[in-house]
């Protein structure tokens, strides 16, 4: 197609960048940035959307019986494809302001997915109105979108720390070298905290409050002041409400088994860095990307593991979504083949 022809076909269209995450959709529109940033959750009473969203997460843990609350990605992958299409179709269209224009989505999936895993992210964006999908590796969208010389024959070096998944990755000449992927993200380090709660302190509690302790009082490495927080939840025994306090250094040791995990696959990515590489990533360091990147501590875990220069991208949160973005802004013929 001709420059002339595509410039037409942009007019009436929308280049749209997704961040398809376990725990949170973020939308980026081309030439305007991020315009919606969201749970996935939708709610759903038999075969019909009730909610999406903020909305939806809401209702988690608090629906009737005849109302569910479903992710339908799980460790960043599509679990339910019919409701993974009615929450993207319900995104697109509210980043879009409901216009009818025709869509084209690039979208971020793990590093590690299968072939029939891609193609059921695919479908999902074709079913949600999609006229052209393209999929992006959500640590190259993260380098991308964290500022890194992608491009250049240059070594760095990525952990994207999302809701599912953490990924790690050593990227150069627009290529990912060598990559690690584990399906262990934030959804992991809640249900530790869920499940250390009831075992130390017989005491059930949600997945909102167990991400709650986390954000509040969960670390990786010692604080210099460590911290408590009062928990509330439904004492296992006699079934009545019931707080207890929580201690800091008690859910970091909860979480040690997996943060062993992300540091097992940085190490062994590293492992397989090639030479000329290596030297570049001993100067660059670690570049740390996604909703995990903010666990206190975290850090100075993988600084004391590697022995690397590690850093916190700006903003970690939105590192994926920026990466499509800057994707699209880049590359006019993303969605053309040659």
């Amino acid at each position: 197609m001709s420059g002339f022809f595509r410039k037409i076909a942009g007019l009436f269209s929308y280049d749209v960048g997704i961040d398809l995450g376990t725990a949170n959709t973020l939308v980026y529109i081309k030439d305007q940035g991020i315009v919606l940033r969201e749970p996935s959750v939708v709610a759903m009473k038999g075969d019909k959307v009730k909610a999406v969203g903020e909305e939806a997460k809401r209702m988690v843990g608090r629906t009737p019986g005849s109302v569910a609350a479903i992710r339908p990605l799980k460790e960043g992958v599509i679990a339910d494809f019919e409701v993974a299409h009615n929450m993207l179709r319900y995104f697109i269209k509210k980043a879009c302001h409901h216009r009818r224009l025709r869509t084209r989505v690039l979208i971020a999936h793990p590093s590690c997915i299968t072939e029939v895993e891609r193609h059921a992210i695919e479908e999902s964006a074709y079913e949600a109105g999609a006229i052209a999908v393209r999929l992006i590796e959500e640590p190259m969208a993260a380098a991308i979108g964290v500022g890194l010389p992608v491009s250049e024959p240059i070594g760095s070096m990525i952990i994207d720390i999302g809701g599912g998944t953490t990924e790690v990755a050593i990227i150069s000449l627009s290529g990912i070298v060598c990559k690690k992927s584990e399906k262990c993200g934030g959804d992991a380090l809640d249900d530790t905290i869920i499940r250390h709660m009831l075992s130390a302190h017989s005491l059930f509690i949600g997945p909102r409050t167990a991400e709650d302790i986390k954000i509040r009082i969960g670390s990786a490495h010692p604080l210099q002041t460590e911290l408590t927080m009062d928990v509330k939840g439904l004492d296992r025994v006699t079934g009545l409400p019931k707080t207890v306090q929580v201690r800091s250094e008690e859910i970091r040791e909860a979480l040690q088994d997996k943060l062993d995990v992300i540091v097992n696959a940085v190490r062994q990515t590293l492992e397989h860095c090639p030479p000329e590489l290596a030297s570049d990533i001993h100067d660059r360091g670690i570049t740390l990307a996604g909703g995990g990147a903010l666990l206190r501590g975290l850090k100075e875990l993988l600084h004391e593991q590697t022995g690397l220069p590690v850093v916190i991208s700006e903003d970690p949160l939105s590192a994926v979504a920026e990466g499509t973005g800057k994707f699209l802004q880049e590359n006019d013929d993303a969605f053309y083949e040659d």
